[in-house]
């Protein structure tokens, strides 16, 4: 389970975050939506110990980042927007790297490395170097890397961006497996057709507040549209009229 509690953080006048709380309950995939500059990536920053906040916390299996990040990174699997390969490694060996910087023993790390690569249908390129993968296939493997350590906890920035029809069917399906393993996931999406199908709970953030926390259902019922994308843009709507 990931917990944020009164999340702050400013780059110099600029409050990016001001006072983000939500939780990310186990066995559920929770979406992290909000307009361009609301404060989202840099809360996702925080929650996985990349950025420090300048005041609240953030508690992963009830453990605070702030005084063990370690111990958070090891039950958090990462994708984030920057997918950051090694591009002269082959996808086993960006795999077999983070498994090693994790602590995975070999011989465990090789079976789930293989299983990886074989639920992600990965096989015609596992041995091939990351220089000049198609975008899926960076995805991929930037999956299997953040997943080689087995965590509890997993947090997905756009993980279907750039993705063709096939591939983005395929991404959407691991991420039920993943919620039916009882993991956390949460993930952010601006599509709201993936969002409406895959989310138990939606949190909407807006100039660095949460300004909505509800399941799909409530959202609609609450903003009397029947359509998740006219109720997120009623929400973004109301948001800004309170900071206008």
């Amino acid at each position: 389970m990931i917990r944020t509690e009164n999340l702050h953080k400013a780059f110099g006048e600029i409050r990016a975050v001001d006072g983000v709380s939500f939780t990310a309950r186990d066995g559920e995939i929770t979406g992290l939506l909000g307009p361009n500059g609301a404060g989202k990536t840099t809360t996702l920053r925080m929650l996985y110990t990349l950025m420090q906040p300048d005041a609240g916390r953030v508690l992963v299996d009830g453990i605070d980042s702030g005084t063990d990040p370690l111990a958070v990174r090891k039950r958090l699997g990462v994708l984030p927007d920057a997918r950051g390969l090694y591009k002269h490694l082959t996808a086993r060996e960006n795999i077999d790297y983070f498994g090693r910087l994790q602590g995975v023993p070999a011989d465990e790390g090789a079976r789930r490395r293989e299983a990886l690569i074989e639920v992600l249908e990965m096989v015609d390129f596992a041995d091939r170097r990351a220089e000049g993968f198609s975008q899926g296939q960076r995805v991929k493997t930037a999956i299997a890397r953040a997943l080689i350590h087995d965590p509890k906890n997993v947090l997905l920035d756009e993980p279907t961006n750039g993705l063709d029809v096939m591939a983005t069917r395929r991404m959407r399906q691991f991420m039920r497996d993943l919620r039916a393993e009882g993991r956390c996931v949460l993930f952010s999406s601006h599509i709201m057709q993936e969002v409406a199908q895959l989310c138990d709970r939606i949190v909407v953030i807006a100039h660095g507040r949460v300004v909505a926390d509800e399941s799909p259902d409530a959202l609609r019922l609450q903003t009397g549209e029947s359509n998740l994308e006219e109720a997120f843009v009623k929400i973004i709507g109301s948001a800004e009229g309170l900071v206008a």
